[in-house]
């Protein structure tokens, strides 16, 4: 009887210790900063701006001068941003200790570990107006000439017209081998002929000339 005694009273006592320990309120602590659009009256965006942490889990106002508090927050990490319809704002990240030393540093998702400090308390600048909608492309001369289908029509008719000017068109043999060549295209009846032997007379016209005299040194 004694010992159940003993195990109910440490029992009871163990209760109400842990019941003295969640019942205390967990330490809060406060976070501070400014808020300024530089070149705007202040009257212009004040009254449309709000301080925001991790989503909303904490609310922030600001005062006449673009100063503000969030108060009642405990220890941990956050992302406190500036809500304006009107104006953009980069959104930071506060780390508030058990001892309430806060650290405040650049949001960037992309590389967690690269640290940039902030100063504190916060400073905050607009960045420019928030854009809603994406601006419209215009058309260019630059787009139609890029198009791959009109450059796929471009430099064929550039090869046909502008290379026999570049070659030596007084040359006699040039002009019997592009002679020939354009018969045997239009000629109905022959065979259409291998167009890289056209393509390589045309363009190097003194190929021809060194194998007719490689060929008539042979025979010698």
């Amino acid at each position: 009887m004694l010992t159940s005694l003993i195990v109910f009273l440490c029992c009871l006592n163990a209760n109400l210790i842990f019941a003295d320990e969640e019942t205390q309120p967990e330490e809060t602590f406060i976070l501070e900063g400014k808020v300024s659009v530089p070149g705007v009256n202040a009257q212009e965006w004040l009254p449309g701006t709000r301080i925001i942490v991790d989503g909303g889990q904490y609310v922030g106002f600001l005062k006449s001068d673009g100063s503000f508090t969030v108060s009642n927050v405990p220890t941990g990490s956050y992302v406190l941003e500036v809500v304006n319809p009107t104006y953009s704002f980069e959104p930071v990240r506060v780390d508030v200790t058990a001892k309430g030393k806060k650290r405040t540093r650049k949001l960037n998702y992309l590389q967690s570990g690269a640290v940039v400090q902030l100063a504190y308390p916060m400073k905050l600048k607009a960045r420019g107006h928030t854009t809603y909608f994406q601006k419209r492309e215009q058309w260019k001369v630059t787009d139609f000439l890029m198009n791959p289908m009109v450059l796929m029509m471009v430099l064929p008719l550039v090869l046909l017209f502008i290379l026999p000017k570049m070659m030596n068109a007084q040359d006699p043999e040039v002009q019997k081998e592009m002679q020939s060549s354009m018969n045997m295209l239009t000629s109905p009846n022959k065979d259409l002929p291998d167009m890289s032997e056209v393509l390589t007379g045309w363009l190097f016209p003194g190929g021809k000339k060194k194998e007719k005299a490689k060929s008539s040194k042979r025979k010698q």
